[in-house]
C-alpha cells in the first residue's frame, strides 16, 4: 500500500508552493498567431482557443480558492503542464502512440495559451515569471499523467 501524496502546502508559504489545477472535458486549443482585421484590430486564428482560456481561467480560479492562494504567485516559477488530447480513431488501440497530428496542437502554443489564462485568472503575476518549464501532450490513459478526457493538468511551484 503505497501513502497518499502529501497535501500542498498553503499558497502564502513561500518557496515550495504547490497549486495543483485541473482542467477536464475541455479540449485544449492552441494559442496561435493574431490575424488583422483592420482598423488596429486583432483576432484570434481559432475559435477554440477563447473557450479553452476560460475554462483554464476557472479551474485556476478554482484552484486557487481552495489552496487559499491571497493573491498572485509571484517571484520564479516553475510549471508543469500534461496535455491531454483527444485520439484519432484511427491510432493504434493495443500500443502507446503518441499525439504527433496537426490537431494535437504546437505544444509551444498550447503553453501560450494556458500561461495567458493563469495571468487572467490572477494565479500568477504575470507569465514573464516562469522560468521553468515541463510540457507533454498525451493520449487519454496512456501516460501516468493522463486525463480520461481531454483537458491539462497544472502544476506550478514557487522557486526558492
Amino acid at each position: 500500500m503505497t501513502n497518499p501524496p502529501p497535501a500542498p502546502a498553503p499558497a502564502g508559504a513561500g518557496p515550495g508552493t504547490v497549486l495543483s489545477i485541473i482542467v477536464r472535458d475541455h479540449r485544449p486549443a492552441a494559442q496561435g498567431s493574431k490575424r488583422h482585421v483592420g482598423k488596429g484590430r486583432l483576432i484570434e486564428q481559432s475559435r477554440r482557443v477563447a473557450p479553452w482560456r476560460a475554462a483554464v481561467e476557472a479551474a485556476a480560479r478554482s484552484a486557487a480558492t481552495e489552496h487559499g492562494l491571497d493573491g498572485p504567485l509571484d517571484g520564479p516559477l516553475s510549471v508543469e503542464v500534461t496535455f491531454t488530447v483527444r485520439k484519432p480513431a484511427s491510432a493504434p488501440k493495443r500500443r502507446r502512440s503518441w499525439p504527433i497530428t496537426r490537431d494535437s496542437g504546437d505544444l509551444d502554443k498550447l503553453q501560450r495559451a494556458v500561461f495567458d489564462a493563469l495571468t487572467v485568472a490572477g494565479v500568477i503575476a504575470d507569465d514573464s515569471r516562469i522560468v521553468e518549464v515541463t510540457a507533454r501532450k498525451v493520449y487519454p490513459v496512456e501516460d501516468i499523467g493522463a486525463l480520461d478526457a481531454p483537458g491539462a493538468r497544472i502544476r506550478i511551484v514557487r522557486l526558492g
